[in-house]
């Protein structure tokens, strides 16, 4: 196995039996079988190996998406990739649920795991053929994070097999982003002539600036000691 892979698992496994906060760099180095220096050639802390797990999950998803569903509509493509996320990551689901309950209350963990978790759902939501980009597309991806966490909240306590709970949540969580985004679109639209405006008015102050830093610039180039022909006394 690869350093990087076995320091993730090392990580989980860990994680898995002991409170996040009492796991040291060196615990997880001896429990993946690496040296210190070969940990920190792979991540330079414990929370970037979060980061590592992050994307081993990305990849296990985007490897297995198929063509069978792009036939189907937007929401039953997403929740298929949702859904397939919440598979990967189940073998660890003792060690997330320790992980959440110790992160919930630090905001700057938190903070830093936003962004990861923006980093892989660009991603998720690029299998599922839903661009994020344009206008709206950071609201687009930030709500699916947002809405993602809700979901694997109900998920880290869902112990049943067929995850009824977990399916219902992300079917709501969905279904409320859709409705969020068609209010947003419309919004955009209702705006567009404000927005066009302000561009406009925008513009205009540049181009007056920068037409006046040429002025003054011809001025500056007519009297080498400056635009004030007084300094010249």
């Amino acid at each position: 196995m690869p350093p990087r892979e076995a320091i993730v698992e090392a990580l989980m496994r860990l994680a898995a039996e002991q409170p996040w906060n009492d796991i040291e760099i060196g615990d997880i180095a001896r429990e993946a079988g690496v040296s210190l220096a070969e940990f920190r050639d792979c991540y330079p802390s414990k929370g970037a190996v979060l980061g590592g797990f992050a994307r081993m999950i990305d990849k296990q998803v985007l490897e297995g998406a198929g063509d069978d569903l792009d036939d189907e509509p937007t929401r039953e493509r997403l929740f298929d990739v949702l859904m397939r996320r919440l598979d990967a990551m189940d073998p660890y689901k003792p060690a997330l649920r320790r992980i959440a309950v110790a992160l919930r209350g630090d905001p700057l963990s938190l903070a830093a795991l936003n962004q990861v978790a923006l980093n892989s759902q660009r991603f998720m939501l690029a299998s599922a053929g839903i661009s994020t980009e344009g206008p709206l597309g950071r609201v687009k991806l930030q709500g699916v994070v947002i809405a993602f966490a809700r979901v694997m909240d109900v998920w880290l306590d869902d112990n049943d097999p067929a995850l009824a709970r977990t399916m219902a949540a992300l079917d709501r969580e969905i279904r409320n982003g859709e409705r969020f985004m068609e209010r947003a679109e419309d919004v955009r639209r209702l705006t567009a002539p404000f927005r066009a405006l302000a561009h406009s008015l925008t513009e205009g102050g540049r181009r007056r600036r920068r037409r006046d830093r040429r002025d003054d610039r011809n001025e500056d180039e007519g009297n080498p000691l400056g635009g004030d022909p007084a300094a010249a006394i």
